[in-house]
């Protein structure tokens, strides 16, 4: 029985945070004897080292150098507290400190140059990963279980796309296979780098948003795991956002399209592209809480039997514009919602929602609210001639709105949906300003105003705890 379980930055960002995950691990090995560990770097260090990367390439001489000393002192202290004695906590000291030495000396060379090219910002940044299963695989051999940590570099082949490689899965499997599948047949638990890879040629790659989830999925993939479990700082995927509604329940259940709205619409979830390979692969995931072990989390499915068009959450995204482009000489002209969005592509801006009048006299569309000015001056400049003709009466931007999406399998087979939708929000004075439905038939999204956003997300989670 093989279990990955992936553990983030909240979850190894301390002495008592590292002692807890051990619990974790070594709590489940006589139901999981086959255990991999995927690590995050401990919580604040990838920004720290990030930081120091970018300052040397602006030609800071300072900052990077007392980035090493907060690292020597974050990571020194951790192993001071959970390995006080013995040759274990010196060794492992060393070992640390000639990764921290390593970042100093790419720092110094992105001074020099004062470059800072993706391939050396991929080789600093995972430096974190590194010393973080180092420490938990230390950790571990000192409770008694024989652990071993591993660069996922000997692991993961991607291709040569540095800031978000792509993994080569056929090369990846024979890899992980051959280095780790022995190691679990003699009980150890491997403490894997969450985060990197690397290229056939064996440059250090890392994976981008999201990318120690993307690990677990990767070698959950790899290995033909019979689980996956995300450990997180929270109880798993909520009904809405427990800061504005504190009835807000773990959801036991979601599907990966309930989960990839979720997550494009604004909720703190999983990424879809991260938990992609094993969803498609019917591994079950799992999302627990590190500091609720207890407490049973959701499990990621890829597709829900009771899809029955029941709601099961609601999420929102905020700061937004509603961009309007609407004339009479619009009505049947060819090409206009073509020539609107490639002007808006050419802005590099992504478009949230999209709806359309039936008369075709006005389109619009959600943006995020630093993006309106550039949007607006583009579209104008593509309908020059339409606006000096009158075709296209004018073009306008609804600053401050947000969108409100209700997430559920199913919802648009199931009558009377949007009339419980709009019923509820009308009750608590909420006027929609827009709305759209994808054809997916998993959620309905819906443009309010700014500070409307509460008000509707907790009318929307009282008919989901109520029905």
């Amino acid at each position: 029985m093989t279990l990955v379980m992936k553990f983030g930055g909240t979850s190894v960002g301390s002495a008592k945070a590292i002692q807890r995950t051990a619990n974790i691990i070594l709590n489940n090995r006589s139901e999981w004897p086959q255990q991999v560990i995927i690590a995050s770097a401990m919580s604040g260090v990838t920004d720290l080292l990030f930081e120091g990367a970018t300052s040397a390439a602006s030609g800071d001489a300072v900052t990077y150098r007392e980035v090493a000393k907060k690292l020597r002192q974050k990571h020194f202290q951790v192993i001071s507290e959970l390995l006080p004695t013995g040759d274990e906590g010196q060794q492992l000291t060393a070992q640390l400190d000639k990764f921290i030495e390593r970042y100093e000396s790419l720092c110094k060379a992105v001074l020099v140059l004062g470059e800072l090219t993706p391939r050396a910002l991929d080789a600093m940044t995972s430096i974190g990963e590194r010393m973080s299963v180092r420490l938990i695989a230390s950790y571990l051999r000192h409770r008694g279980q024989s652990a071993q940590a591993i660069d996922a570099t000997e692991l993961i082949v991607t291709d040569d796309t540095f800031q978000g490689a792509v993994p080569l899965m056929d090369n990846t499997t024979v890899c992980s296979e051959a280095r780790l599948r022995p190691l679990l047949e003699e009980g150890v638990v491997t403490v894997v780098t969450g985060f990197i890879g690397a290229n056939e040629k064996g440059v250090v790659t890392t994976l981008g948003r999201g990318g120690s989830d993307y690990s677990a999925a990767i070698l959950g993939q790899a290995l033909h795991a019979d689980e996956v479990w995300i450990w997180t700082d929270v109880d798993g995927v909520m009904t809405a956002d427990p800061r504005l509604v504190p009835e807000a329940q773990t959801i036991s259940t979601l599907s990966y399209r309930e989960v990839a709205e979720l997550a494009f619409y604004g909720a703190k979830v999983l990424h879809p592209k991260t938990i992609r390979p094993v969803v498609e692969n019917n591994i079950p995931l799992w999302i627990k809480n590190t500091f609720h072990p207890e407490k049973s989390g959701t499990e990621i499915v890829q597709e829900r039997s009771e899809s029955n068009g029941d709601i099961k959450a609601v999420t929102a995204i905020r700061n937004l514009s509603l961009v309007v482009v609407e004339g009479k000489g619009m009505l049947g002209v060819p090409g206009i919602a073509a020539r609107t969005f490639g002007a808006v592509a050419r802005s590099n801006i992504s478009v949230l929602l999209i709806s359309q009048a039936s008369s075709e006299q006005s389109i619009c569309f959600a943006v995020p609210a630093q993006a309106t000015k550039d949007i607006v001056s583009g579209l104008e400049l593509e309908f020059r001639r339409e606006l000096m003709c009158r075709d296209i009466d004018r073009i306008t931007a609804q600053e401050r709105v947000a969108i409100v999406t209700v997430v559920g399998a199913g919802m648009r087979g199931t009558p009377g949906i949007a009339g419980r939708l709009f019923s509820a929000l009308g009750d608590r004075q909420v006027n929609i300003i827009a709305i759209a439905q994808g054809s997916s038939e998993c959620s309905i999204s819906m443009v309010v105003d700014n500070l409307d956003t509460a008000e509707a997300e907790k009318a929307i989670h009282a008919l989901i705890i109520s029905s």
